[in-house]
C-alpha cells in the first residue's frame, strides 16, 4: 500500500520527534487513554465470558433424561451457616456401566462422598452434629464440576434402590435448579437451566457491559484527536507544499496505528496484570478460577485490534478539512461545526427506544441494543449542544473569563466535547442506577430460626415424633409442630411439619443436621432459605452497580485529566500569544474552567435525565418502582464526585498551562 510506504512512516516518525517533549507529551497522553480503554474492555469481555463458563460447568447438575439409561442422577440443595449446599446423588444402574460425573475420576460406589474443595475445608471445621451432609470424604471434586472455587457441593454414591435415587422429589418454582427428581440418564453432560436466576446474572452482565463499554469507546476515539490541532496545522502545511492526499491520510493512519497499537498492548499487559485481582471479586457466590476469567486468543486479539482500528478510524474521520482546504487549517479559520442534524439523530434513536421497548419489552435483546444506541447517542448531540452553548455564553458574557470561554465553545466545541463527554456519560449511568433498584423477596412463611419439612398427610403423627425424638438425641431443644404453610415443597398433598429452634444459626444447623433423611425426597428448609438465590442477586446488583459506578466515574476523570492537559498542549500557541498580549494567566484558568463546568453543568443533567427515562423503562425487567431515597443519594453523591473529580482533573493540568505560558512566542514545528 503506497500510502503506508517507507517515506510514510519515515516523515510520521521524524514529525513525531520534532514535536519536543510536548509532542512526545501529548503521544504518551494518547497511548494512555487507549491503554485505559483496552484494559477495561477486556475486563467487560471476561465477566461475560466468565458467567458463561460457570454455566458450563454447573449443566451436569440439571439431568437429562435418556431411554438407554446407565444412572440415575438427583439434586437437593440444604443449607449450612445460611449457604446453600448442592447434594447430587448418583446411582449406578445394575448391569451397566455409567461414565464418571465431571469432577471424578471414577463413579462413586455406595456410600462414598466426594465433595468440593471449600465443603472438605468446612466439615474439617464443623462439628460432626453440624454437617449439612452426612458421611466421611472419600475424594475432592476437581475443577469442572464446580462453578467456583467456593462453591459447596458433595456427590453422594448410592445403590439404584436407595430411598435417595428413588423417591420422587418436587421441583420448586422459586428456587430453580435447587431439586431434581430422581432422573435416569446415560452421561452427565447436563443441560443449561431455564429461566433461572443465571438469566438475571447475564442480562446484568450484559448491562454493566454497555454501561461501561460506551463510555471507553468513546475515550478511544477520543484518544486519536488527542492534539488533533498541532497535527493537522502540519499535516495541512506538507498538503500546501505539494504531498497528496493519500500521503496525508497514510502519515494519520501511521501516526494513530502507532499509538493505538502501543496502547492497545499496554492495554492487554495491564488485563493480564489485573486478571488475580478481578477473579477475587465476589459475584453469584464466590470468588472465580482466574481460568475462567481468560478470555483466550482470538477474543484478545479481536479486542485489542478493534481498539486499534477505532483509534485509527477516528483519526483519518477528521482529515476532511486538512485535505480539502489545507489554507484555512493552516490560517485557523476552518469552521468546526456541529450541525442540527446531531438532534435529529439523538431524538430518532430516543424514539425508536421507546417504541422497541413497548413491544418487545425491555429485557430483549433488541431494546439492549436500542438502550445501546440511547447511550452513544448522547456522544452525537453532545458536540451540538456545546456550540449552542458556546452562541448563549458569547451573547450574555460580561467578563474577560466568560467570553473566552463562550468563544472556545462556539470556536471548537468537539475539542470541549471531549473533555466533559465522560462526565456526561458517567452522568447517564448514574442517572439510569437511581431508579433501577432490586429489593429482595419477602420470606416464605416461618422465621429465620424455623425448619420446615413436607409430609404426607397420613404420616403427619408419625413424622413429628420421629422429629421430636431426633432432636431430642441430639441435645436440641426446639418445639415441633405442624401447620399448612407454603415453605416445604413435595410431590403430594402434605402438611409442614415444622421444628422452631432456639439457640441461634448454630442449634439450627444441629437440628438441620438431625432432621436431614427424616423425609428421604427433601432436605429441611427455612422460610429465609427459599428465597436464598434472589437475596443473592440482590446483593450482587449493588455490588455490581457500585463496581460500574467506580469504574465509568474513574474513566470520566481520567478521561478530562487526560483531555484537558492535551487541550493546553493543543493550544499552547493561543495561550502564549494571549500571555504576551497582557492577558493574566488567572484569567485563562478561569476561562479554561467556565469552558468544562458550564457543558457538564447542561450536559451531565441532560444525561442524568436519560439515564433516569431509561432505568425507569428498564424496571419491568427485574427493578422495583417504588421511590427509594437511597438512589437518590447514590446520584447525588455521584455527581458531586464526578464534578469534584473533573475540577480536581482541570487543576492538574494548571502547572502545563503555566509552562506553555512562558513560552515567548509560538514555536515552529
Amino acid at each position: 500500500m503506497r500510502a503506508l510506504d517507507r517515506t510514510t512512516w519515515t516523515l510520521t516518525w521524524r514529525l513525531t520527534r520534532a514535536g519536543g517533549r510536548t509532542g512526545l507529551l501529548a503521544t504518551g497522553l494518547a497511548v494512555a487513554a487507549a491503554a485505559v480503554s483496552t484494559t477495561l474492555l477486556l475486563l467487560c469481555v471476561a465477566m461475560n465470558l466468565g458467567f458463561q463458563h460457570r454455566s458450563d460447568h454447573t449443566d451436569w447438575r440439571n439431568p437429562v433424561e435418556s431411554s438407554r439409561p446407565a444412572a440415575i442422577e438427583a439434586v437437593g440443595t440444604t443449607f449450612t451457616q445460611g449457604v446453600p449446599v448442592t447434594v447430587v446423588d448418583v446411582a449406578q444402574l445394575p448391569g451397566r456401566t455409567a461414565p464418571a460425573p465431571p469432577g471424578l475420576d471414577r463413579f462413586p460406589a455406595p456410600g462414598q462422598l466426594w465433595v468440593s474443595p471449600a465443603l472438605g475445608a468446612l466439615l474439617d471445621r464443623l462439628p460432626a452434629d453440624r454437617h449439612p451432609v452426612p458421611g466421611t470424604p472419600t475424594g475432592t471434586l476437581g475443577r469442572a464440576a464446580l462453578a467456583h472455587p467456593d462453591e459447596l457441593v458433595a456427590v453422594i454414591g448410592h445403590r439404584s434402590t436407595d430411598p435417595a435415587v428413588t423417591a420422587e422429589r418436587a421441583p420448586d418454582p422459586r428456587r430453580i435448579g435447587d431439586t431434581v427428581s430422581p432422573t435416569p440418564v446415560a452421561s452427565f453432560t447436563g443441560t443449561p437451566l431455564k429461566e433461572g436466576v443465571g438469566d438475571m446474572y447475564t442480562l446484568l452482565a450484559r448491562l454493566a457491559t454497555i454501561l461501561v463499554v460506551v463510555p471507553l469507546l468513546v475515550l478511544g476515539a477520543s484518544a486519536a484527536r488527542l492534539s488533533v490541532s498541532r497535527r493537522d496545522q502540519r499535516l495541512a502545511a506538507l498538503r500546501l507544499i505539494g504531498a497528496t492526499p493519500g500521503r496525508i491520510a497514510g502519515m494519520t493512519a501511521a501516526e494513530a496505528l502507532l499509538t493505538g497499537a502501543a496502547g492497545a498492548l499496554l492495554g492487554a499487559v495491564g488485563y493480564a496484570v489485573l486478571l488475580p485481582a478481578a477473579a477475587s471479586l465476589p459475584i453469584a457466590g464466590g470468588s472465580w478460577y482466574t481460568a475462567d476469567l481468560w478470555i483466550g486468543a482470538p477474543p484478545l486479539l479481536a479486542v485489542t485490534a478493534g481498539v486499534v482500528a477505532l483509534v485509527v478510524v477516528s483519526a483519518l474521520a477528521g482529515l476532511r478539512q486538512v485535505v480539502v482546504g489545507p489554507l484555512g487549517v493552516a490560517r485557523r479559520s476552518r469552521g468546526r461545526g456541529a450541525s442540527a442534524v446531531r438532534a435529529l439523530v439523538f431524538v430518532a434513536v430516543v424514539a425508536v427506544y421507546g417504541w422497541i421497548t413497548r413491544k418487545y419489552g425491555s429485557d430483549d435483546v433488541v431494546a439492549l441494543s436500542a438502550f445501546a444506541a440511547v447511550f452513544l447517542a448522547l456522544a452525537v448531540i453532545g458536540p451540538w449542544v456545546v456550540r449552542l452553548l458556546g452562541r448563549v455564553v458569547t451573547a450574555r458574557a460580561k467578563r474577560p473569563a466568560t467570553l473566552l470561554a463562550g468563544r472556545r465553545l462556539l470556536d471548537d466545541p468537539k475539542a470541549a466535547w471531549r473533555i466533559v463527554s465522560g462526565l456526561t456519560l458517567a452522568g447517564f449511568v448514574a442517572g439510569f442506577f437511581a431508579l433501577l433498584s432490586l429489593d429482595a423477596a419477602p420470606t416464605w412463611g416461618g422465621g429465620p430460626d424455623q425448619l420446615a419439612i413436607a409430609v404426607p398427610h397420613n404420616k403427619v403423627t408419625h413424622v413429628r415424633t420421629l422429629a421430636e425424638q431426633r432432636l431430642h438425641a441430639a441435645g436440641v431443644t426446639a418445639v415441633v409442630g405442624v401447620d399448612d404453610g407454603f415453605v416445604a415443597q413435595a410431590p403430594y398433598d402434605s402438611r409442614q411439619v415444622t421444628a422452631t429452634v432456639s439457640g441461634g444459626p448454630a442449634e439450627l444447623d444441629r437440628a438441620r443436621t438431625a432432621l436431614t433423611g427424616l423425609m428421604p425426597d427433601q432436605y429441611p428448609v427455612t422460610g429465609v432459605e427459599v428465597n436464598w438465590s434472589e437475596a443473592r442477586l440482590t446483593r450482587d446488583f449493588n455490588t455490581i452497580t457500585r463496581v460500574v459506578l467506580v469504574v465509568t466515574f474513574a474513566v470520566a476523570i481520567t478521561s478530562a485529566g487526560i483531555t484537558a492537559a492535551s487541550s493546553v498542549l493543543d493550544r499552547r500557541r493561543t495561550y502564549a500569544l494571549l500571555h504576551l498580549a497582557g492577558t493574566p494567566l488567572r484569567v485563562l484558568d478561569a476561562a479554561r474552567s467556565r469552558e468544562t463546568l458550564i457543558p457538564v453543568t447542561v450536559l451531565a443533567g441532560g444525561a442524568v435525565a436519560a439515564g433516569l427515562m431509561c432505568g425507569g423503562s428498564m424496571m419491568p425487567a427485574g427493578g422495583d418502582s417504588s421511590f427509594d431515597a437511597r438512589g437518590l443519594i447514590v446520584l447525588a453523591v455521584c455527581c458531586a464526585a464526578g464534578v469534584g473529580g473533573i475540577v480536581a482533573a482541570g487543576g492538574l493540568s494548571r502547572p502545563l498551562l503555566r509552562a506553555v505560558t512562558r513560552q515567548v512566542g509560538a514555536r515552529g514545528e
